[in-house]
């Protein structure tokens, strides 16, 4: 009977678990413009432009010492089964792809258990000005996290 209920949590936990469908898409506008974060180098944040065809397209640049010491191209899209995907191609790295398991208008949790580092990365928009963006997951054997705190600015030519 133990074994019984146990699979019978699994079974519930994955059935809430399910994907965020494509109309979810719509809650994150908010997200469109300029981001920067303030405790680091100016020049570093997110760039977000607007929803269009299906999907925002944004740019992540991490500046030290006046020059650029990471980037990544970032796409909120839908996919072939109408989730909500969160695609990101660092600097030096493979792309890689996460499901939305949240999505609402404050924000949005996108998860890849298979993925090296991050496995969750979760948006959360804290004011109509600010956001917080925390990656997580385990990283060799341990859990980690990391957050980064973004101000809307206006965006410069």
């Amino acid at each position: 009977m133990p074994q019984m209920r146990l699979s019978i949590g699994i079974l519930v936990v994955l059935a809430c678990a399910s994907p965020v469908s494509a109309g979810e898409l719509d809650a994150l506008a908010w997200l469109s413009g300029c981001w920067s974060n303030p405790k680091a180098e100016g020049g570093s944040g997110e760039y977000w432009q607007p929803l269009a065809g299906g999907t925002m397209l944004g740019v992540g640049r991490t500046i030290r010492n006046g020059r650029t010491l990471e980037y990544e191209f970032l796409r909120l899209h839908e996919d072939e089964q109408g989730r909500v995907i969160y695609t990101a191609t660092p600097s030096r790295q493979k792309e890689a792809s996460f499901v939305a398991s949240r999505v609402g208008d404050a924000g949005a949790t996108f998860e890849n258990p298979a993925h090296d580092f991050p496995q969750r990365i979760t948006y959360t928009k804290t004011s109509s000005t600010s956001m917080v963006v925390r990656i997580e997951g385990e990283r060799h054997g341990k859990n980690r996290s990391v957050e980064f705190s973004f101000t809307r600015v206006p965006c410069s030519n």
